[in-house]
C-alpha cells in the first residue's frame, strides 16, 4: 500500500542541478554570506519587498538573532503557546520571559483579547506566530505595538507567500523569522531568514550579518574584529542555491495547497477545522477530533501519515507553570495535521478526505 506522506518537498530538475553546480563549484559556505545566499537575500527581499533580509541556517536562527536585538533581558515577550517550542526557547535563550497567551478558537492564531489582557509594564514585544500559514491579525497586533510602544517580532516559519491585507508576511513587523527546512512550504536542506522592516534597517543588516557569523565584523582581506558576540548562524551554498529555485515556484506550489485546502473546506464533514482563506500558505491544514489516538491509528493503517503541531508550550516540564489557557488546551489535545502538500494526487486527496469522514 502506497503511504500518503504528511510532508513531502517539490524538488524539479533546476533543484538537481543547482546542487550539483555548487559541488562542483568547491565553494560550499561562507561566513561573509556572499555568492548565492546573497542572492537568496536579494530575491527574498523583493518577493515580500521588505527593507532588508538576512539569511541564517535555521528559524531558530532568526527567532535568536531577531530578539538579541530587541532588548527582552528580564523583559516580557507575549507569544503563544501553540508553537514548536523553538519560538519559545529564543525567548529564554535571550533572558527574556515568555508570557503565554491563548489562540482564537476559529484560527489557531494568538488572541487579540487575550494580547490586551497580558500587557503589563514589563511587556517589551509581541512574538505572534502565522499558524499554519493563516496570518494573525496584524492590523490589531500593530495597532497594539504602536500604542503600548511595544516591538513587533513575528514568527512566520509557516508563512512563506501568506498574504494579509495585500502585503506579503514579512513586510510587516520589526523583524520577521522565517524557516526553511526541508518540510516548509520553501524548502532547503535547512535554512532561515530575518526579514528587517525598521529605519534603522542598515545598522540592523550589518548587526545581524556579524552577529550571524561569531560577531566577526569590520573584514578587510585577512583582518577582522568581533565587537559583540555572535553564533555559527550562516547559510550555506547548497541551501540558498535550492532556495533561489524553490522561490520561482512558491507562489505555484502554495496555489496547489490553497485548491487542496478548498477541497478539504468543502468536502471533510467536521466541526473545527482550520477556515479557509485565499491569502493563507497552507503549510499545515489541522482539523480537531475527539479520540486523536484511535483517529491517528486508523489513518496510520490507511496509509495516511498524519502529525500533532503542537503539544503547547506551557504544558513542557521546562516551562509549565499555573498558567490556564483554555483554547490552547483543548487545541493540545485534539488537534491533527492532515497532509497538504503539491505532490499530492487528487486521488490522495479524495482518500484522505474519505478516510477523516469515516475516522474522525
Amino acid at each position: 500500500m502506497k503511504k500518503i506522506k504528511l510532508f513531502d518537498p517539490h524538488v524539479g530538475k533546476k533543484e538537481k542541478e543547482s546542487v550539483q553546480k555548487v559541488l562542483d563549484s568547491h565553494f560550499w559556505a561562507s561566513g561573509a554570506g556572499t555568492n548565492s545566499v546573497k542572492k537568496f537575500e536579494d530575491k527574498f527581499k523583493k518577493y515580500v519587498k521588505s527593507k532588508d533580509c538576512v539569511a541564517v541556517n535555521s528559524g531558530t536562527a532568526a527567532l535568536n538573532l531577531a530578539l538579541s536585538l530587541s532588548d527582552v533581558k528580564n523583559k516580557e515577550v507575549i507569544v503563544p503557546s501553540l508553537t514548536f517550542v523553538s519560538t519559545i526557547n529564543a525567548i529564554v535563550l535571550n533572558e527574556g520571559k515568555p508570557i503565554f497567551c491563548d489562540i482564537d478558537p476559529n484560527t489557531g492564531c494568538i488572541s487579540i483579547d487575550d494580547i490586551k489582557n497580558t500587557i503589563t509594564k514589563k511587556t517589551v514585544a509581541i512574538l505572534p506566530v502565522h499558524f499554519g500559514g493563516l496570518a494573525c491579525d496584524l492590523k490589531n497586533i500593530e495597532k497594539i505595538c504602536k500604542d503600548s510602544k511595544l516591538t513587533l517580532i513575528e514568527d512566520a516559519a509557516h508563512a512563506a507567500g501568506t498574504s494579509f491585507n495585500g502585503k506579503k508576511i514579512g513586510s510587516h513587523g520589526k523583524f520577521v523569522c522565517f524557516s526553511f527546512h526541508p518540510v516548509k512550504n520553501l524548502a532547503m536542506p535547512t535554512g532561515g531568514l530575518i526579514s528587517i522592516n525598521d529605519k534603522n534597517f542598515k545598522n540592523m543588516k550589518n548587526r545581524l550579518n556579524s552577529k550571524r557569523w561569531c560577531g566577526i565584523t569590520n573584514r578587510k582581506g585577512l583582518s577582522y574584529d568581533v565587537k559583540e558576540l555572535g553564533d555559527n548562524y550562516y547559510m550555506n551554498e547548497f541551501s540558498a542555491a535550492i532556495g533561489l529555485n524553490q522561490l520561482e515556484h512558491l507562489d505555484e506550489m502554495n496555489r496547489k495547497r490553497i485548491t487542496i485546502a478548498k477541497k478539504y473546506e468543502e468536502k471533510i464533514c467536521i466541526d473545527k477545522k482550520i477556515p479557509f482563506d485565499k491569502n493563507c500558505s497552507y503549510h499545515l491544514y489541522w482539523i480537531l477530533v475527539k479520540n486523536r489516538t484511535k483517529f491517528i491509528k486508523k489513518m496510520n493503517e490507511n496509509g495516511i501519515e498524519v502529525g500533532i503541531h503542537y503539544k503547547p508550550a506551557h504544558q513542557m516540564s521546562l516551562y509549565r507553570n499555573q498558567t490556564k489557557l483554555p483554547v490552547t488546551e483543548e487545541f493540545g489535545k485534539k488537534i491533527v495535521s492532515l497532509p497538504i502538500h503539491p505532490n499530492l494526487t487528487n486521488s490522495d486527496v479524495d482518500k484522505i478526505i474519505k478516510s477523516v469522514n469515516k475516522y474522525a
